[in-house]
C-alpha cells in the first residue's frame, strides 16, 4: 500500500501543468450564449512596442503601437458581417455567431500568441489542449500579412484548424503539403506577379528596378516577377529589400540606389507599413521622374497616399483586388461607442487627439500649466483640456477609416466571413444518412471537429450578398481578378485612383490583360509611356553587341558588316546576303548586286567600238592602197602576199576587240580569245617571215663585205709592192666608193625565198590554230559570274577554262614576237631609201611596250575596266604595228610616188668614214665591184 501511494504521488507530480507565460492581447470578444465562434486576427497596430530587454524579471508580453485606421476598418467589417449574418433568416437561421478578434500588431510573435490563444481557449497557452469552455471555435479569419499567416497556418495546420485569409497573397501559401487548412479570399500572388510582368512587357520596358519587403510576401512576389520578366528578356537594374525594423541607413541606401539607377520603372512588392519610410525619404530628396508599379498591399493605402506624395508617386500603376460597395457598412463604421472596448477607445483618442480618461486629461493639463508657469482655472479644473466628450463626430473626419470608396481588402474580409458562415450553414443543414463522413454521418454544429468544418470550407460555393460574385475555392485559392489602378493627381495635388484596365488570371494568356492606354496619366502628366531601357533599341542595319560583365539589356549597337543585314529591331546577329545579293547602304535589306560588264551602248563601249572600227577601216584602206600599187617596185620588194596576210591579221585583231564587249556568252568568250590568239599569231609570224629574210641578207652582206674588203686590201698591197718595185704602169684603183652592188641577182645572198617566208608564216600560224582547237575542245572559255572580285557587284566575265592552255597559247605569241623582234633588230643596219627592217624593229618595240604596260594595268583593275584595258592594249599594239610598218610605205606610195622606182631601191652613198654599211638594195652591186677591182689590178700587172 505504501509503495502504491508513493507511485501515485509521483505520477501526480509529473502531470502537473506549469504556466510559462500570459499573453497580452487586445481585441473584441463576444462568446456568451453563442452557438459557434469565429476567430479573427487583424494588424490594427503597425508594430509592437519596444522593450528594455531586461532579463532580470519575469518577461511581459509586449504591447502594440502605431494605430492603423485602415486595418481597424477591416476589423469593424468583420464585426459588421457577423452581425449581418446573425440577422439573416436564410443563412444560419438557428445559429448565432460569436467572435473572438485579436490584434496581431503586424508582428509574427503577436500572431502566434493569438493563434495559441484561439487553440487553448484562454490567455494562458496550453499546447495540445483546449481548456476553454463554451461554443466551439469554427475558423480563423486572418491573420493579415503573408508572413503572419504563414506563421499561424503552420500551427493551425497541425490541428487541422481552418484558416481563411483576407490579405495573405504569398504564393508559398498555395502548398497544401505545408499549409493543408489554409484558404483565402484574395488572389494568389502568382497571378499578381504575372500581371506585373505583362504590364512591363506591354509597355516595352526592359530595364526595371525592384524593391521588396523583407518578408515572405515581398520575397516570393518579387521572385516570381523576376523569373517571368527575365525569361522574356527584361533586365533588373537593381533589387533592394525594405527593412522590417526601422533602419534609416538602409532606407538611405535604397534612395541612393533609386537616384543613381537609369531605370525609370520600379516594381514594389511591399505592405504599406514597410513602404511608408521609403516614400517619406523619397519626398525629402524630391526623387521624381519615376514610374512605380504597386502591389495590391499599398496601391489604395491611405498610409502611402499622404499629402504631397503626388510629386513622387504620380502616374503609379498598381493592382487592386476586386472592389465592391457594402451597403450599411459606412453607417456601422460611424456608429461607434468610444467606451465599448479598449481598441475603440484608442481609435477615438487617436483620431480626435484627445483622451477619454479624465484623470489622464487632468494630469496633462497640469503638466502644460506647469510648463507655462500658470495655474489652472476653476473652469479648467472642471473640464480639463484634451478630454474627449465621447460625442465627437467621426463622419466629419476625412479619414481612411470612414472612406468606403475603395473597399478592396475590406471586401475580401467580408467574403471571408461569409465563406465561414456558408460552410457552417452547410454543416448544420447536413441530412442524416447523407453526410460526407464515415457511415454517411453528419457533424454536430454544437460540437464539431475542425477538420469536419474544413471539408465544407473546401467545397463551399456561394454568392456574395449585394455583389452576386460567386465564391469557390480551387486548392484553397480564388480566381486571380485585379483592377489596374492609375494614380492621377489633380491640380490641388490630391490623388485619385482611376481604373485603367483589368487582369484575369484564369483567361487565355493573350486575353488576360486589358489596358486602356489613353486613360493613363503618367508621371509629369506626359501622354506617352516612359521609356526605361539600359540601351536604346538597335535599329535595323545593326546588331546587339553584349557588354562584358553587364546585363544582356545593356549592349552596344554594332553596324552590320558589308554584305550582312539585320531587318529587325534588336537583332542579335546579322544575316549574310546570298551570293547574288548584297547589303544596301542602310544594311537593312539585301538587294541584287550590280551586274557589271562592258556594254555596247555605254560611252566607253561606244568609244572602243569606234576606235576598233576606225583601225579596221584604216587597215583595209592600206590594203586597198597596196592592191592599187601591187605592181610597183616597193610592193613587189616586200612580198605582197605576206603584206596582205599581215594586214588581214591586223583587221582581225581590231575587230576581235569588239567581241570583248557586251554580256559574255559562250560563243563570244571562245571567239574573242581564239580570234585574238590567232590574229596575233598570223601577224607576228608574217613579221617573223619578213624579218628572217632581212636578217639573212644582212648576214650575207656582212660576209660579202668582209671578202670585198680583204680583196681590196690585197690589191692595194700588191699595187704598193709593184710601185715600190719601180713599175710606172701600175694604176691603183680606189675601192672605197664601189660598195653598192645589187645582191638580188646573187644566189648566194637570197638563201630564203618568198616561198620560204610564206611557209614560215603558215606553219607558225597553223601551230597556234591546232593549240586553240585543242583548247576549245577540252576546256573552252565560258562566261561566269564573278562575285568575289567586288562585293557589291557581279562581274560578268569570261573564264579562260584552263590557265595552262591560255598561258601556253599567249606564250607562243610572245615567242613569235621575240623571234620577229630579234630578226628585225639584227637586220636594222640595212640602209636604203626604204628601210623595212628598222620599221619592223620600231613596230615590235611598240608592241612590247604596250603589252608590258598592259600587264600591271590589267592586274590592278576589276570588272568592265579590266576588259577596257585589254581592248586598249589590243588596239594600241595593232595601231603601233600598222603605223610603224605600213605608214612609211603608204607615204612613199601616196605622197612620194617618185621614190617608188627601181633606182630608189638601189644603193645609197657610203658614209664619210669609208665603212660600207649596205642595204637590202645595195647588196646587188657588191660582188661586181669587187670583181672589177681585181680585174683592173690584173691588167696593170
Amino acid at each position: 500500500m505504501h509503495f502504491l501511494a508513493v507511485m501515485k504521488r509521483s505520477l501526480s507530480a509529473q502531470s502537473t501543468c506549469k504556466l510559462k507565460a500570459k499573453f497580452n492581447l487586445s481585441g473584441y470578444k463576444d462568446v456568451e450564449k453563442k452557438k459557434v465562434v469565429i476567430g479573427g486576427m487583424f494588424p490594427v497596430h503597425k508594430r509592437i512596442a519596444s522593450s528594455d530587454g531586461n532579463t532580470s524579471r519575469v518577461p511581459v508580453s509586449s504591447g502594440c503601437e502605431g494605430f492603423n485606421f485602415r486595418t481597424f476598418r477591416w476589423t469593424q467589417t468583420m464585426l459588421f458581417a457577423i452581425n449581418e449574418i446573425n440577422k439573416k433568416t436564410d443563412l444560419l437561421p438557428n445559429t448565432d455567431l460569436g467572435y473572438v478578434i485579436y490584434d496581431s500588431c503586424f508582428t509574427i510573435s503577436k500572431a502566434v500568441e493569438g493563434t495559441l490563444t484561439y487553440l487553448t481557449g484562454q490567455d494562458e497557452a496550453v499546447p495540445n489542449y483546449r481548456c476553454g469552455t463554451g461554443a466551439p471555435l469554427a475558423a480563423l479569419v486572418g491573420a493579415g500579412g503573408s508572413d503572419l499567416s504563414i506563421a499561424t497556418a503552420r500551427i493551425l495546420g497541425l490541428y487541422h484548424f481552418p484558416q481563411v485569409s483576407y490579405s495573405s497573397t504569398c504564393s508559398a501559401l498555395e502548398s497544401k503539403f505545408q499549409f493543408p487548412t489554409f484558404l483565402r479570399t484574395i488572389p494568389n500572388d502568382k497571378h499578381q506577379s504575372s500581371a506585373m510582368a505583362q504590364v512591363v512587357l506591354h509597355f516595352g520596358w526592359t530595364w526595371v528596378g525592384t524593391i521588396a519587403a523583407d518578408d515572405d510576401y515581398g520575397k516570393y512576389g518579387i521572385k516570381d516577377f523576376k523569373e517571368q520578366v527575365e525569361e522574356a528578356g527584361v533586365c533588373i537594374s537593381f533589387s533592394e529589400t525594405l527593412p522590417k525594423v526601422s533602419s534609416p541607413e538602409a532606407i538611405q541606401h535604397i534612395v541612393q540606389t533609386v537616384v543613381e539607377s537609369t531605370a525609370k520603372i520600379i516594381v514594389v512588392f511591399s505592405s504599406d507599413v514597410d513602404l511608408s519610410p521609403l516614400i517619406a525619404e523619397l519626398l525629402q530628396h524630391n526623387v521624381t521622374n519615376r514610374t512605380w508599379i504597386a502591389s495590391e498591399a499599398w496601391i489604395t493605402s491611405a498610409l502611402i497616399n499622404q499629402p504631397g506624395v503626388g510629386s513622387v508617386l504620380a502616374g503609379t500603376l498598381g493592382f487592386g483586388v476586386k472592389r465592391a460597395d457594402i451597403p450599411g457598412l459606412q453607417h456601422h463604421l460611424l456608429d461607434l461607442d468610444p467606451y465599448a472596448d479598449s481598441l475603440t477607445e484608442e481609435f477615438w483618442e487617436t483620431v480626435f487627439n484627445c483622451t477619454l480618461d479624465y484623470g489622464k486629461a487632468l494630469r496633462l493639463a497640469k503638466q502644460r500649466a506647469k510648463e507655462g508657469n500658470s495655474t489652472l482655472s476653476r473652469a479648467v479644473r472642471g473640464v480639463p483640456d484634451g478630454l474627449c466628450t465621447g460625442s465627437e463626430s467621426v463622419a466629419q473626419l476625412s479619414n481612411t477609416y470612414s472612406d468606403v470608396s475603395q473597399l478592396r481588402i475590406t471586401y475580401s474580409v467580408y467574403k471571408a466571413v461569409y465563406a465561414v458562415a456558408h460552410a457552417l450553414h452547410n454543416l448544420e443543414h447536413c441530412e442524416h444518412g447523407k453526410g460526407p463522413f464515415i457511415g454517411n454521418s453528419c457533424a454536430d454544429i454544437t460540437n464539431f471537429e475542425p477538420w469536419q468544418l474544413m471539408y465544407y470550407l473546401k467545397n463551399v460555393r456561394f454568392k456574395v450578398p449585394n455583389t452576386e460574385e460567386e465564391i469557390y475555392f480551387e486548392e484553397g485559392d480564388v480566381e486571380g481578378l485585379y483592377d489596374i489602378i492609375n494614380w492621377q493627381v489633380n491640380s490641388n495635388g490630391e490623388v485619385s485612383y482611376v481604373t485603367v484596365g483589368s487582369y484575369n488570371g484564369s483567361a487565355a494568356l493573350e486575353d488576360r490583360i486589358h489596358i486602356m492606354n489613353d486613360s493613363i496619366v503618367w508621371n509629369n502628366e506626359v501622354l506617352e509611356p516612359p521609356r526605361s531601357v539600359c540601351s536604346e533599341n538597335c535599329q535595323p542595319g545593326t546588331r546587339k553587341g553584349i557588354r562584358q560583365g553587364e546585363p544582356v539589356c545593356c549592349f552596344d549597337c554594332i553596324p552590320c558588316a558589308d554584305g550582312e543585314i539585320s531587318n529587325m529591331t534588336n537583332a542579335r546577329e546579322c544575316i549574310l546576303c546570298s551570293g547574288d545579293y548584297w547589303s544596301n547602304e542602310a544594311h537593312d535589306t539585301c538587294v541584287p548586286k550590280i551586274i557589271e560588264f562592258l556594254a555596247f551602248g555605254e560611252p566607253l563601249g561606244i568609244t572602243l567600238i569606234v576606235i576598233s572600227a576606225f583601225g579596221a577601216l584604216v587597215t583595209i584602206a592600206v590594203g586597198v592602197v597596196f592592191v592599187m600599187h601591187i605592181g610597183s617596185p616597193l610592193v613587189k620588194a616586200n612580198d605582197a602576199l605576206l603584206s596582205f596576210s599581215l594586214l588581214f591579221s591586223l583587221v582581225v585583231t581590231f575587230l576581235c576587240s569588239i567581241v570583248f564587249l557586251g554580256e559574255p556568252q559562250h560563243w563570244s568568250c571562245m571567239t574573242s580569245q581564239v580570234a585574238l590568239a590567232l590574229g596575233f599569231a598570223l601577224c607576228l609570224s608574217s613579221i617573223m617571215g619578213k624579218t628572217a629574210v632581212l636578217m639573212l641578207r644582212a648576214q650575207a652582206l656582212k660576209a660579202a663585205r668582209a671578202r670585198a674588203k680583204a680583196a681590196a686590201k690585197a690589191a692595194k698591197a700588191a699595187a704598193e709592192e709593184a710601185a715600190n718595185s719601180g713599175s710606172p704602169d701600175v694604176i691603183v684603183t680606189n675601192t672605197n666608193n664601189n660598195n653598192d652592188v645589187n645582191a638580188c641577182a646573187n644566189p648566194e645572198v637570197d638563201i630564203v625565198t618568198c616561198a620560204h617566208q610564206r611557209a614560215i608564216a603558215a606553219v607558225a600560224t597553223l601551230i597556234q590554230a591546232i593549240a586553240c582547237t585543242v583548247w576549245l575542245i577540252i576546256l573552252p572559255p565560258h562566261p561566269i559570274k564573278n562575285t568575289s572580285a567586288q562585293n557589291i557587284k557581279i562581274i560578268l566575265e569570261c573564264d579562260e577554262g584552263s590557265v595552262v592552255f591560255i598561258c601556253c597559247i599567249f606564250a607562243y605569241d610572245i615567242l613569235l614576237a621575240l623571234l620577229a623582234f630579234i630578226f628585225a633588230f639584227i637586220a636594222r643596219k640595212l640602209e636604203d631609201h626604204f628601210s623595212e627592217a628598222k620599221c619592223m624593229t620600231f613596230g615590235m618595240l611598240v608592241f612590247f611596250i604596250v603589252w608590258i604596260s598592259f600587264v600591271p594595268a590589267y592586274l590592278s583593275t576589276r570588272g568592265k575596266f579590266m576588259v577596257a584595258v585589254q581592248i586598249f592594249a589590243i588596239l594600241a599594239s595593232s595601231f603601233g604595228l600598222l603605223t610603224c610598218i605600213f605608214l612609211p610605205k603608204c607615204y612613199v606610195l601616196l605622197i612620194k610616188p617618185e621614190r617608188n622606182t627601181e633606182e630608189m631601191m638601189r644603193p645609197r652613198a657610203k658614209p664619210r668614214d669609208g665603212t660600207s654599211t649596205g642595204t637590202s638594195a645595195s647588196l646587188a652591186t657588191a660582188g661586181t665591184e669587187v670583181n672589177a677591182t681585181i680585174a683592173s689590178t690584173a691588167i696593170d700587172d
